[in-house]
């Protein structure tokens, strides 16, 4: 595209621009021929956001900079930036989206820049819409990147001056171009600098490098001041000193000690630039995190001005390498440590765990997960900030009261870690921490926990895997009971290792067509009369094998795959029914089991109303059989859902009816159908006086109630005739059939309609 300048109002260097933005349409100017682009600087816009376009040239109209005017090229993605880079030249400065048509689009475009088109004099300026993609450090070191900014703190002013900034700098680098050598070394020491951690070491380094620059042994001091300059120039800090300065190494600076160095740090920072007095050169490197640093270095010789250009450079980029190790540390605090408590958080306790498993110290060393009980419930009802102080309060207690040697980090919302000798971390020591309520805004608040702990000396993996194994034993601390502990074991990880494979195998066997139904038929005990037939979830393995429903049932529960598997044999069944009724057994019912996840699922009534919608099966010959316990649990809601359930048409069993505690009085209020008695009971009928009465019970109780009875498990006549005697009516079992294919069902039935007309 054209270079074009768009009008706006005037802004000059020496006058205060307007900090807001006016995001307006406004119509491009002439472009500027190529003859006038020589006194022009030249600034290419990469942004796939035409309005980024149009709002940066709105904010830079009109401007001159250095004496000349701004010229502006447009791309729209890193391949026409990239075209426009190899055939245009003298382009000064590269305003450049990190993400475009890939989230790296803008750090590849760097790349291609500085390695195959070889343009090291261009200044390249980041700008993104996504802090969350912000570059990586090595990518800013490594490829030679002017600044960084997000775009919403690229006000006018501030975009001003990170143009003009850049404009400067490569001003000076072309100007420059005739003391390669030394700019060689500047762009090295960055390189090097940029390699350094810690504020310390990089401050040594910027002393080295000046004095390699300057050909003379390092000498001299860098100060730093917190306060972005509202500190007096006599209460600077020492970050650094070397040679001769040594010993004004990490003291304040003041009247008493270095008032050559005040005076000239002094004179530096209100200036804000760099210069030599009485034989004394003082550096500004002004940044962006709130930090300034000014170093003071004694000189052997005067400098001539090719030199003190070069140092103006090297104050320019050294700014920017201390921007970014500000940027890294204050990264690697984020990344390494909790916000809230300041305490290491996972990613850092797994680096200590790793550590103390390379030492001889795991034998005696214990990793404990602390997790405060109910904190969710305290979270709710007395607000998210009681809750942060509350666990700010939990951490300081864990550190203050237990071994100072332990690494105690946060890993979780409310889940504490501790690491160090098995002694200090005895389950009794740190649940004694709780029994003192903790006093938060004035009020006493008694806090529990519960406690999983890992051997290290008894664990294989890395720091990841600790961590995994004590959420392990955290867990089964909590299934078992609150504020109690559990040490982790080998058995636990193979068994939740199996469970997760077991996860895996049967989501691909469910997508791979693995599972399949089955259906048992439903007799009359007194006809012995098909009337229905209950649909049973199977999976067969590729190798043929069968994996029994209550190893795989669990798991689908468990992992919520249950939802989506439910709905499908509902739909399964559904159809089998519609099948069955074509082929003209018309007065038969299709009994379907229902998970208590799946009935639960907020969407279970739409699924319910599709699957009858879509396959056109009449509601009145569709079961839904629920659990007992199901049924006995949050009874106001399941009454309002059963009704719901009720309305569509469906009937409503009760399966395995006699294992749990039922209440007869909430019994009456369900509005459901059918009591199945369980084959436990069925299977003790012939010789147990219990098994018999419990039988009789829920048959009695089904009749008073108005309720269907069916007993399932029946095996032999023995039993179908018990039954009969005690007055059930209805029954399923191996006496009658085993559970059929869809075309075993059919055949079977052809062949009771057959015997019994016989």
């Amino acid at each position: 595209m054209p270079a074009s300048i768009t009008p706006s109002g005037p802004l000059k260097e020496d006058n205060a621009p307007l900090d807001e933005l006016i995001f307006a349409d406004e119509p491009a100017g002439d472009a500027v021929p190529a003859s006038a682009a020589a006194h022009c600087w030249r600034i290419l816009v990469v942004d796939d956001d035409a309005d980024v376009h149009s709002t940066t040239t709105f904010a830079l109209a009109n401007v001159e900079m250095q004496g000349r005017p701004l010229v502006f090229l447009h791309a729209y993605s890193a391949a026409q930036a990239y075209e426009i880079l190899a055939r245009e030249s003298d382009i000064a400065v590269v305003l450049l989206d990190v993400v475009m048509e890939r989230a790296d689009a803008g750090l590849q475009l760097v790349r291609r820049i500085r390695d195959e088109l070889k343009l090291h004099d261009l200044r390249i300026i980041l700008r993104t819409g996504q802090p969350g993609y912000a570059p990586e450090m090595d990518a800013i070191r490594g490829y030679d990147i002017n600044d960084y900014r997000t775009k919403s703190e690229l006000t006018r002013t501030k975009l001003y001056t990170t143009v003009a900034a850049s404009i400067r700098s490569y001003e000076q680098i072309r100007a420059l171009d005739v003391n390669r050598l030394g700019m060689e070394h500047i762009v090295a020491a960055c390189a090097e600098l940029m390699a350094l951690h810690g504020a310390r070491d990089v401050a040594l380094g910027i002393l080295t490098q000046a004095g390699k620059l300057l050909g003379q042994p390092p000498e001299g001091v860098l100060y730093c001041r917190d306060d972005g300059g509202a500190a007096a120039a006599d209460s600077l800090r020492a970050l650094a000193a070397v040679g001769a300065c040594r010993h004004l190494d990490g003291r304040e600076l003041g009247v008493q000690r270095g008032q050559q160095f005040a005076v000239a740090a002094g004179r530096a920072l209100r200036q804000r630039d760099c210069g030599v007095d009485d034989g004394l050169l003082s550096m500004v490197f002004a940044g962006k995190t709130g930090r300034e640093f000014v170093a003071c270095i004694p000189l052997e010789r005067e400098l001539g001005e090719v030199e003190q250009r070069l140092l103006k450079v090297f104050c320019g980029m050294v700014a920017v390498c201390l921007d970014n190790v500000e940027l890294v540390t204050r990264l690697n605090r984020s990344v390494f440590h909790d916000r809230l408590t300041g305490l290491p958080n996972r990613n850092c306790m797994v680096e200590l765990i790793d550590k103390r498993l390379a030492t001889s110290g795991r034998s005696e060393s214990v990793l404990a997960l602390a997790d405060l009980d109910h904190f969710a419930e305290t979270n709710d009802a007395l607000g998210h900030h009681f809750g942060d102080l509350l666990l700010v309060a939990v951490a300081e207690r864990i550190k203050s009261r237990l071994d100072p040697a332990l690494e105690v980090g946060r890993i979780g919302s409310d889940i504490f870690a501790m690491l160090g000798d098995a002694c200090a971390l005895e389950p009794e020591r740190i649940q004694a921490l709780f029994r003192e309520p903790f006093r938060i805004d004035g009020q006493d608040v008694q806090v529990s926990s519960t406690l999983g702990l890992v051997r290290l000396l008894e664990h294989d993996g890395n720091g990841a895997d600790a961590l995994k194994d004590a959420d392990i034993a955290l867990k089964r601390a909590k299934s078992q009971q609150r504020t109690g502990h559990f040490y982790f074991s080998r058995s636990m990880g193979v068994e939740i290792r199996e469970r997760v494979r077991m996860m895996h195998a049967l989501r691909n066997g469910f997508q791979n067509g693995q599972l399949f139904l089955d259906y048992q038929p439903q007799v009359d005990l007194a006809t012995n009369r098909p009337f229905g037939a209950e649909a049973l979830l199977r999976w067969r393995l590729d190798d043929g094998r069968l994996v029994p429903p209550d190893r795989f049932i669990p798991i689908a529960e468990y992992s919520g795959l249950i939802v989506e598997i439910g709905e499908w044999v509902l739909r399964q069944a559904c159809a089998e029914l519609m099948r069955l009724r074509a082929a003209g057994h018309r007065d038969f019912t299709m009994s379907v089991n229902v998970s208590q996840v799946q009935f639960r699922h907020p969407r279970f009534l739409d699924m319910l109303r599709r699957a009858l919608d879509d396959t056109g099966a009449p509601p009145e010959y569709i079961e839904l059989e629920i659990t007992e316990s199901m049924a006995m649990e949050e009874p106001a809601a399941l009454v309002e859902k059963l009704a719901q359930v009720k309305r569509t048409g469906v009937s409503i069993a009760i399966d395995d009816f006699g294992t749990g505690f039922s209440s007869l009085s909430h019994l009456q209020r369900l509005q459901v159908d059918r009591l199945k008695i369980d084959r436990a009971f069925v299977t003790e009928i012939t010789g147990s006086a219990r098994g018999g009465s419990i039988a009789q019970m829920v048959v009695q109780l089904g009749r008073n109630l108005g309720l269907s009875v069916i007993a399932e498990g029946v095996e032999d006549e023995r039993q179908a005739q018990i039954l009969r005697q005690l007055g059930c009516p209805l029954a399923q079992g191996y006496l009658y059939a085993r559970p059929l294919s869809p075309e075993g069902l059919l055949e079977w039935l052809a062949r009771n309609r057959a015997s019994r007309a016989a």
